[in-house]
């Protein structure tokens, strides 16, 4: 398949199905806040599985992450440039790695979008060494498990509180 720069009209991106997955169907288009438009994408999908049980989701997340380090690291090669912006599989994985710690309540998928996007954006250590470490869709992929992953310890540690 060709490569696409990313001044290509966005119906490319879209017409094609690892940008399309890649950019979150869609969201990552957004010209404001792509990665937060991408983990808002994946509130109603983390929403439907968890309403599977933690084994569903575990195995959820699993393949999603699986699929994303390639779907992440060939939409990237592609478009030449690497973690694109517009790319947001990754926050789709992350946010559901948060949520793997809560139950399926309105308050707790709002507090762990808050957090996985915190831990995100702002990409404290390890996030910040893995961000910058590793290339390609691994690369890519890591930085936002591990916000999800610390997101997910604090879900827990405030259900262990409560």
């Amino acid at each position: 398949m060709a490569r696409i720069k990313w001044s290509a009209e966005p119906h490319i991106i879209l017409r094609d199905p690892v940008h399309f997955l890649a950019f979150g169907f869609g969201s990552g288009l957004s010209p404001v806040a792509p990665g937060t438009m991408g983990t808002l994408i994946a509130v109603p999908i983390v929403l439907v599985v968890m309403q599977f049980g933690l084994i569903v989701h575990c195995v959820f997340a699993c393949l999603a992450i699986a699929a994303g380090i390639y779907l992440c690291g060939e939409s990237a090669r592609r478009l030449q440039v690497h973690d694109h912006g517009g790319i947001v599989w990754d926050e789709i994985c992350g946010y559901t790695v948060t949520m793997l710690a809560a139950p399926p309540r309105w308050y707790w998928l709002l507090a762990g979008f808050v957090l996985f996007r915190f831990f995100d954006i702002v990409k404290p250590s390890p996030i910040r060494e893995a961000d910058h470490s590793l290339t390609g869709g691994l690369g890519i992929m890591l930085d936002d498990v591990i916000a999800g992953v610390l997101a997910a310890l604090i879900l827990y540690g405030i259900q262990l509180i409560l």
